[in-house]
């Protein structure tokens, strides 16, 4: 591929994850926001992968992504009704998906939604692909788009936090914005904390330690404005660990490194007061969620009631006094509602990524950039388990990203060249050549 066609991908896969982080913080169904980004994300997609590249993916990786969308292509194929015998209650069976007189059904509850969520899946596929085809210095180059997402949602955070109380925003976008650009706060906090380790990485590992200190301070001054329990905590987390973890083999000095547990000091101290426990309802909220949807993956697991239909299936199970005027809309947590939808096929899946994801941190161990990476993966997909961060298109493909750059071949062939060369000295300049051709 020639340099002038990797730079136009770069900017073309750049721009694609640039606009998710604008306008793809809704979390509602159906959004033209959301559409618009699958569109962009999928003619994109198909322009860089249609180009010759050096770079191939895992085959375990491609496997993956293949049994993903088999599995959502299955539960809108019309299957003979008598399958279902058995696998799913009564009150489930009782529904419009018999197709003509013939017998048929679908797994799916509602064609429709998953229809939606098929579309959703392989546009976040196809970014994870291209950007695979990147070479390394090519995907690194994506850093600056992602970080001028965040700070585009940073600068939105900060006028509304500093106008007035009420920092909802209507009509700009088809969802009211409640926090940056995001209509749920706590996906806001999720969008702060992944971009943590990043911003370590690029001031230890940069040669930017002041400006790094200071996006690290602006993100945690963020978190505790945006109010997210679980954000303020995780952004502790990782800030701790992405210092200690990156740190490690970094050329910043030790001021540097002191200053910044200093200010985590400061930090710890306003989240400990942030944090209201007598605020948490023990009675009702994300245990009772995830109490309910463990009762429907029990009489559904042989098949769910097909994604995008958490909300349908989870009020046949829902108790009568847990019923109010605000309704269950997701688990709020995303293993339990990807079991819930998709069965025990789902199950499987989602063990074989994280089977993929562990592996990968022995081959990832040399690269700073990888391994900040890895650190973003792994607390969003701990906020997971009490949120459903990657329903919104924003974060999801800043996932798809984050993966590419875990699973891309390219760093782990860098890092190697790099341990058979030697460094010399040429007339006073470090060079660095192959072993055997020092003299």
């Amino acid at each position: 591929m020639s340099d002038r066609s990797a730079e136009w991908d770069k900017y073309l896969l750049g721009s694609v994850l640039f606009i998710s982080l604008l306008i793809g913080g809704g979390t509602a169904s159906g959004l033209y926001t959301d559409t618009l980004i699958e569109v962009l994300a999928i003619i994109s997609a198909a322009a860089v992968l249609s180009r010759p590249s050096g770079q191939r993916p895992h085959h375990s990786v491609v496997w993956l992504l293949a049994l993903a969308a088999a599995l959502v292509i299955l539960q809108i194929v019309p299957l003979p009704a008598s399958m279902f015998d058995g696998l799913r209650p009564d009150l489930l069976l009782a529904d419009s998906s018999l197709v003509g007189e013939t017998r048929f059904r679908f797994v799916s509850l509602g064609v429709g939604r998953t229809i939606e969520c098929l579309l959703y899946l392989v546009a976040v596929a196809a970014f994870f692909l291209s950007v695979l085809r990147l070479r390394t210095e090519q995907i690194q180059a994506l850093l600056p788009f992602f970080f001028m997402g965040v700070i585009c949602n940073g600068l939105a955070a900060a006028i509304q936090y500093s106008l007035s109380d009420d920092i909802a925003i209507k009509g700009l976008l088809p969802f009211t914005i409640n926090a940056g650009l995001f209509a749920n706060r706590n996906h806001f906090a999720a969008l702060l904390f992944v971009s943590i380790p990043f911003v370590v990485y690029h001031g230890l590992f940069r040669g930017n330690l002041l400006s790094g200190l200071l996006g690290l301070v602006t993100l945690l001054l963020l978190l505790l404005a945006a109010g997210s329990r679980a954000g303020v905590l995780i952004g502790l987390a990782i800030t701790v660990l992405s210092v200690v973890f990156l740190s490690a083999r970094s050329r910043a000095s030790g001021w540097g490194t002191l200053l910044i547990f200093i200010g985590l000091s400061v930090y710890t101290i306003s989240a400990w007061t942030k944090i209201d426990v007598d605020a948490i309802d023990p009675a009702f909220g994300r245990g009772e969620f995830a109490r309910t949807t463990i009762d429907g993956i029990k009489e559904n697991w042989a098949a769910g009631v097909g994604f995008g239909n958490f909300q349908k299936a989870y009020q046949i199970y829902e108790k009568e006094g847990m019923i109010f005027k605000q309704f269950v809309n997701h688990a709020h947590n995303e293993y339990l509602e990807i079991a819930f939808e998709g069965g025990v096929l789902a199950i499987l899946l989602m063990a074989f990524y994280l089977v993929l994801l562990i592996v990968s941190f022995a081959r990832i161990r040399r690269d700073p950039h990888q391994k900040a990476a890895f650190l973003s993966v792994s607390f969003l997909l701990i906020h997971s388990l009490v949120d459903y961060p990657l329903r919104t298109a924003a974060l999801a493909m800043t996932f798809a990203y984050m993966n590419a750059i875990i699973f891309h071949k390219g760093f782990a062939d860098r890092s190697r060249q790099k341990s058979e060369m030697i460094e010399v000295d040429h007339n006073g300049d470090k060079l660095l050549v192959p072993i055997g051709h020092s003299s």
